[in-house]
């Protein structure tokens, strides 16, 4: 867990749509604290620190979380699990903070990467892409923002499934059924194996 990640937040004293409007044009922003076994805890946090930590870490990078309940505060480690734009602005509606065991396995959805350019695709072939995230699991600390996936000595007719991805250490991916990821077709030859598969 990153020490420099860290944002400051107050127990909610009001609830209702009026308090949280009043909230958001004084440049908070409505927050919900959640931590398993345990009751949910409203908050507010200041817009311009939830921004510029949404900006280091993500939903993907545990911070430090330090609750103001009346002046007795508590720290915990978290993730940012859910956040809500207005619907018109690139702004913060609401957001939700989850605590987190950081000796306990989390399962989260990442995105994909790719690098590189399949050498198949030289020969005339086209690249279909199936999946662009997949969930993995992993301990907190060892999450990643992403899953890089090096597609350049993709031939026609080869493809990636979600076994064959390389994880970062400490990181595995959570799957049932071994499903596509991409493949590289010829054009006209049909659709790739499995690209209706499992979503």
């Amino acid at each position: 867990m990153s020490t420099e990640l860290k944002i400051s937040a107050k127990v909610r004293e009001k609830l209702g749509k009026n308090a949280n409007r009043q909230l958001r044009a004084s440049g908070q922003t409505p927050a919900v604290f959640y931590f398993a076994g345990k009751e949910s805890v409203p908050l507010t946090v200041n817009e311009a620190a939830l921004n510029k930590l949404y900006a280091g870490a993500g939903r993907t990078t545990v911070f430090t979380l330090e609750i103001d309940d009346k002046g007795k505060k508590s720290t915990h480690s978290c993730l940012i699990w859910d956040v809500e734009y207005y619907p018109t602005q690139n702004r913060f509606q609401h957001v939700d903070f989850y605590g987190v065991d950081m000796e306990k396995e989390l399962k989260i959805r990442v995105p994909l990467e790719f690098i590189g350019t399949a050498k198949g695709t030289k020969l005339g072939g086209r690249l279909e892409v199936y999946r662009e995230q997949i969930f993995v699991l992993s301990k907190p600390a060892s999450l990643p923002k992403k899953v890089t996936v090096d597609i350049s000595n993709l031939d026609v007719g080869q493809g990636l499934r979600v076994q064959d991805l390389a994880m970062p250490q400490g990181v595995r991916a959570s799957f049932d059924t071994n499903f596509a990821i991409l493949t590289v077709t010829m054009p006209g030859a049909g659709k790739g194996a499995d690209e209706e598969g499992e979503v």
